[in-house]
């Protein structure tokens, strides 16, 4: 269940499963019921069921019907006329036989309930809240009681996670045959707490119509591809990865970087190192191997050795003219490459000669841009970021770089040229600490060095990176996250 479906492609799995013969009110129902399965087991005496003009409103109406019929006390409050109500909407408020409420802040003040039924906007929200709507969620917000929001917490956009002018705070959503990209975007996410998925009856097979191209971050999208290491193997079979050192104040990067590599798996790595700070790099080294290379002349001369198969630059590199050429001259060849930090803000103003010198290439290129990153490369895409989101900018510059670009943050998201995107959602808060990054781009030269594909290595490696955080857990520094990668891969 890693397919991430927008609201619109929901819309076209509930049709699809209607024309093959299930009609909409069986789906509503069966929506309905599982909502209150869940409900129960916060064993309320007394619910408060918020229910909105749409099919939302309508599954809210059945969970009414069913939590009552369990002994339950339910109070239910339509935002919208019931005789307005159409279509299968109509039919589940017709089946509840209790009263209805008007909606309104004041019918929930000083009221107590075990349990709010949040039923009221659903995942298909794509305009901002007017006021009473607002005054309605906040009062929702206030009640001081566990809250289940019906598909999504109202007030969040289902395709980008946007809080739409205000959004409820549920502490437990439950959503039907495949989460929506709002359930992982933030600030989406912080607003929904646990994240339920019912089965309803809607079969799988109506994926291969809607085809989508969105995905969860989880082993399920890359463990086919994932490169496990074999009894007839060698050091030589696992890759040789090269990560280029800064100098001699800044070679703390390089080596983290390494470090990643050699964990993920690279059978070989080696710090490419200006001569200033050979003896740094080889003081602090064991396994990881020393080379001395000064600048872009000197690095695609070592880099002749095809068997150096993956390469990262950037981290503690420096920004300017020498990180622009260096970078040029490890794209200039067949190994895979992962560019970060410098090597990214050192294209800032001529975007278009690193997309160029990329899109020349077979071989993966990954990107790895923080917020501020994405910005100084993607200068025209972030002028725009008010009309986009996040899983949008990503896809965008992934197309206009010909680049995999892994969009990093609380809500990292991963998204290839060919138009694949997954979002990630195990990163815990430890993670913002400095060197964090250099060791994510080494996790991912050490996937790519070993042969697996740019796409899946990416999103490979901030799973991991995520896993060894959370393995850690508080008071983690960078260093830590290549010794706690043999605990996840064993998990694995």
């Amino acid at each position: 269940m890693i397919e991430l479906l927008t609201p619109s492609e929901m819309a076209k799995a509930d049709q699809l499963t209607i024309a093959g013969g299930v009609p909409g009110i069986e789906l509503m129902e069966r929506a309905g019921a599982a909502v209150a399965d869940r409900a129960a087991l916060f064993g309320p005496r007394a619910v408060v069921v918020l229910a909105g003009s749409g099919n939302n409103g309508g599954d809210g109406f059945v969970a009414a019907r069913l939590l009552a019929a369990r002994g339950m006390s339910v109070t239910v409050l339509l935002h919208g006329e019931r005789d307005r109500l159409t279509g299968d909407a109509a039919i589940a408020a017709q089946r509840w036989n209790g009263e209805v409420l008007l909606a309104m802040p004041g019918a929930l003040a000083g009221r107590q309930y075990d349990i709010c039924v949040d039923a009221l906007f659903g995942a298909g929200l794509s305009r901002p809240l007017q006021a009473d709507a607002v005054l309605l969620v906040d009062a929702v917000n206030r009640l001081g009681c566990p809250v289940l929001a019906v598909d999504l917490p109202s007030g969040i956009n289902g395709a980008t996670g946007a809080a739409m002018g205000a959004a409820v705070n549920a502490t437990t959503t439950m959503t039907f045959f495949r989460k929506k990209p709002g359930h992982l975007l933030l600030p989406g996410r912080a607003h929904c707490g646990e994240i339920h998925v019912a089965d309803i009856g809607i079969e799988n097979g109506v994926l291969a119509e809607i085809r989508p191209m969105t995905f969860e971050n989880t082993p399920t999208l890359w463990r086919e591809q994932f490169p496990a290491p074999k009894q007839t193997g060698h050091k030589y079979s696992r890759g040789h990865a090269v990560v280029v050192s800064g100098g001699i104040s800044t070679t703390g990067a390089a080596r983290l970087a390494a470090r990643g590599a050699l964990r993920a798996g690279a059978g070989l790595v080696t710090l490419a190192s200006p001569r200033e700070s050979l003896a740094v790099n080889a003081t602090a080294s064991l396994a990881v191997m020393v080379r001395p290379v000064d600048g872009a002349r000197e690095l695609t001369t070592f880099l002749t050795d095809t068997r150096l198969n993956a390469v990262v630059i950037g981290p503690g590199c420096g920004v300017g003219a020498g990180t622009r050429e260096q970078v040029l001259a490890a794209l200039d060849g067949l190994r895979a490459v992962v560019l970060d930090a410098d090597a990214l803000t050192s294209f800032e103003g001529d975007s278009a000669t690193l997309f160029a010198a990329i899109r020349r290439r077979a071989a993966a290129t990954i990107l790895t841009p923080h917020a501020g990153e994405f910005s100084r490369l993607f200068g025209t895409l972030s002028s725009k970021s008010h009309l986009l989101v996040k899983l949008d900018e990503a896809r965008i510059a992934a197309e206009t770089a010909g680049a995999i670009v892994v969009f990093k943050g609380a809500d990292t998201v991963i998204a290839a040229p060919d138009n694949r995107a997954a979002i990630n959602a195990n990163a815990p808060p430890y993670l913002a600490t400095a060197g964090s990054g250099d060791v994510l781009a080494g996790f991912m030269a050490g996937l790519l060095a070993q042969g697996m594909p740019g796409f899946e290595a990416a999103c490979a490696a901030v799973w991991l990176h995520g896993e060894a955080a959370s393995e850690f857990g508080p008071g983690l520094i960078a260093e830590d996250l290549p010794e706690m990668l043999p605990r996840v891969l064993r998990r694995l």
